[in-house]
């Protein structure tokens, strides 16, 4: 890891990170990268989306890109009647809501806890973790927020 990334990772831990469940995976997204946490309601279907775009949703006024991290990460989607939970994210003049299936709570891992992706990490989860922090109840897994937003990788995805 360079010593940029290295000073990325520490900041961001110090900051804290938001949590959430994806299955039984806790991931974290940089707190400092959150916009808000919203129940997801009222999603639309966009004709032709890659599969990883569950459609399109209204936020105070606002236009949100659903991403559903399941299809995301190449997991069995969500039933239907399960309840989800949107981490929003703002890119330029665009709003994206991550869905996942729990929201969890902020922590703030020690920065020597985090460890670059293992070299057998799967493919597709490795192309949008920046890396996992080792905690003592398992391991969080770090979401690099760029590649989650991908536009060529969206279109890969599931």
């Amino acid at each position: 890891m360079n010593q940029q990334t290295c000073e990325r990772i520490r900041r961001q831990a110090a900051e804290g990170y938001v949590t959430a469940m994806v299955g039984d995976q806790l991931f974290g997204v940089a707190l400092s990268e959150v916009r808000d946490v919203f129940v997801p309601k009222g999603i639309c279907r966009v004709p032709m989306a890659p599969p990883a775009i569950a459609g399109l949703l209204s936020l105070r006024g606002r236009v949100v890109t659903a991403i559903d991290l399941r299809r995301r990460l190449g997991l069995p989607p969500r039933e239907a009647d399960a309840p989800s939970v949107a981490i929003g994210i703002e890119r330029g003049q665009e709003v994206y809501g991550l869905i996942a299936d729990r929201i969890g709570n902020v922590l703030r891992p020690a920065a020597e806890s985090f460890e670059a992706n293992p070299i057998n990490l799967d493919a597709g989860w490795a192309g949008v973790c920046a890396g996992m922090h080792r905690l003592e109840e398992g391991v969080m897994v770090v979401l690099d927020v760029e590649s989650l937003l991908n536009a060529e990788k969206l279109t890969e995805a599931a």
